[in-house]
């Protein structure tokens, strides 16, 4: 999946969410239509009188409306705060409903839509006074028109109360129910902000990992040629008139070396095998690294090789064959008065180590005096979970030294 459409699918995160709160509210829709519906049946076939069932007919049908306008979107902002928009629709609303059940006791079975409505539209405490309240007008009609505590009261009154218990229960779990709705939107919306989040540092994260991959290529290949160059151009210059075959010598030396760094520059593009490995081996490499080191300084530069040499994983011969350039280029420019290098090779039966020791001034190892190629070295063998390290002392010269672990099977994390 592309960048573009991680962030894209982030942005749409809020409208995710908000279709996640409200999808649910189209059951409860088509409940509240059907507790109007059956409600106005039972109207229909009371037995109270016909202008007082139209009546309770016509205040219930006004709900709807009601409803519709003023309720509906009142509940969905229920998790916003309960503000005058619910208080005034449910203040419409149970007047309605005590008007219905006024004329004709049939529409009390609107209770199963009413409470779920007060309950949604109300803060808890208040919706459930309102819901006892709204329980109880069947007993308060039935008492002001008897005007005594009649056997007809006594009859209502216990359906009454069990109406208000299995209300508060049913708003109760209403109540958390939408709560739970609107936090698991909530926590979709928060989903897709972190997805947009994660992608940015993905993204932000690869480009570190390019550039710092970059920075190295360019100061193993093109930095090191680079400085190889401006050498043997300025010893063809000293020797120009004194020796001009020494001078040729140079400047034909500085032209290989000037065709080598672009055909690196070509390939770390690519990420190919670099040149120096693609027609030969590691060894074979090192030897040359050697003859160059002597051709631009004149210091003898051995290579010996311990082990029975065999063909590694172009992983690893990338990472061995950059540290050996890393650490001649050292020795050619911080050398000084050496007058001998040794590079080894050790083959061993889980590891190859490369070691690369001259003989020159040496320097205090610290934190501040590695620079950036001593430290991309490092970083190079951690990849692929080798290690390289440095010891040095003043007077004592310098020995690098690089392991990497060869697998069993052979095979190594090529992809590294």
């Amino acid at each position: 999946m592309s960048t573009e459409t991680r962030a894209a699918e982030a942005a749409e995160g809020p409208e995710h969410a908000s279709e996640a709160g409200t999808r649910w509210f189209g059951l409860w829709d088509a409940f509240f239509a059907v507790s109007y519906a059956v409600t106005t049946v039972m109207l229909f076939t009371s037995a109270g009188e016909q202008v007082h069932r139209a009546v309770a007919m016509a205040a219930l049908t006004l709900a709807v409306p009601w409803y519709a306008a003023l309720g509906r979107s009142a509940m969905l902002q229920q998790g916003q705060g309960h503000g005058q928009r619910s208080i005034v629709f449910s203040i419409g609303l149970f007047v309605l409903f005590a008007v219905a059940v006024v004329f004709d006791l049939a529409a009390s079975f609107a209770l199963f839509a009413v409470v779920p409505m007060l309950m949604m539209s109300l803060a808890t405490s208040p919706a459930i006074a309102v819901v006892m309240l709204a329980n109880l007008m069947p007993v308060m009609v039935v008492w002001l028109r008897g005007g005594a505590l009649n056997r007809d009261i006594l009859a209502v009154l216990p359906t009454s109360l069990l109406g208000i218990a299995l209300s508060v229960m049913l708003g109760l779990w209403i109540t958390r129910v939408t709560r739970q709705s609107r936090e698991r939107a909530g926590l979709i919306e928060e989903l897709h902000r972190n997805r947009e989040h994660v992608a940015r540092l993905s993204r932000e994260a690869g480009v570190a990992a390019e550039r710092e991959r970059l920075a190295r290529e360019i100061h193993d290949t093109l930095a090191q040629g680079l400085t190889s160059i401006i050498g043997l151009v300025e010893a063809a210059e000293t020797d120009f008139t004194a020796d001009p075959d020494l001078a040729r010598s140079h400047l034909g030396l500085a032209g290989r070396v000037a065709r080598e760094s672009l055909a690196e520059a070509r390939e770390f593009v690519t990420e190919l095998t670099p040149p120096a490995l693609r027609e030969s081996s590691l060894v074979q490499a090192a030897r040359r690294q050697a003859e160059g080191l002597t051709a631009q300084t004149g210091m003898r530069a051995d290579v010996t090789v311990e082990g029975d040499e065999r063909e590694l994983p172009m992983a690893l011969s990338v990472v061995l064959l950059r540290s050996l350039q890393e650490a001649v280029a050292n020795i050619r420019k911080h050398a000084g008065k050496a007058g001998a290098a040794e590079i080894r090779l050790v083959y061993g039966r889980d590891t190859v180590r490369l070691v690369v020791r001259d003989d020159g001034p040496g320097f205090a190892v610290t934190e501040d005096q590695q620079g950036f190629g001593l430290r991309g070295m490092q970083t190079r063998a951690q990849d692929i979970s080798g290690a390289a390290t440095v010891v040095s002392s003043p007077g004592r010269g310098t020995t690098i030294e690089v392991t990497v672990p060869v697998p069993a099977d052979g095979e190594a994390a090529d992809e590294c």
